[in-house]
């Protein structure tokens, strides 16, 4: 797989989709000053993929966040079934606790089949979550806490977001979502 391809899709989806509908509204500002670090692994099993994590947030705990806010460890090899996405999810958790990350470092996950639980994989709403492959999305607890203090009304986000892919046109997410029409 090209590399360069895959930042691409995902540096496109980043803009148009997360940012563009506004579905983050704290992702604009640490992308445009270009503190989002894109990882690509090269993993393709469990084990690989969590040490390539583990390093990643090392590198976020040798960084301060004006430097590098937030990592997108993208996944193009490994992980593709939604439920094995989700299995790993258990392993991910447990090796930020063994490293005493908890309260440090959450992770923010995305991929191309997401399904909220209770939702039926066709319905609108998962488009909030799907991206153009697996992702991890390795947020700083204490950014996120910071930054929830400039925005109000967050706990309206996940309905507003909700509303916003639903009013999308099928033209629409065909141009926003092309990975899910191919």
């Amino acid at each position: 797989m090209d590399e360069q391809a895959i930042k691409i899709a995902v540096v496109r989806w980043l803009n148009e989709v997360v940012i563009g509908l506004n579905l983050c509204p704290f992702a604009g500002k640490p992308t445009g000053e270009n503190r989002v670090r894109f990882f690509i692994s090269h993993a393709n099993d469990d084990e690989v993929l969590l040490q390539d994590l583990q390093r990643e947030m090392e590198l976020l705990d040798e960084k301060p966040a004006s430097a590098i806010e937030t990592t997108l460890v993208v996944v193009p090899r490994h992980l593709h079934d939604f439920f094995d996405y989700n299995q790993f999810l258990n392993w991910a958790e447990k090796m930020i606790k063994r490293n005493g990350w908890t309260g440090v470092y959450q992770l923010a996950t995305f991929h191309p089949d997401y399904c909220f639980a209770g939702a039926d994989p066709e319905d609108a709403e998962n488009l909030t979550n799907r991206s153009p492959y697996p992702i991890l999305h390795i947020i700083r607890e204490a950014s996120l806490e910071k930054a929830l203090h400039y925005y109000e009304g967050v706990e309206d986000v996940p309905e507003n977001n909700k509303r916003r892919v639903e009013a999308l046109t099928l033209e629409e997410k065909h141009r926003l979502f092309p990975y899910l029409f191919g």
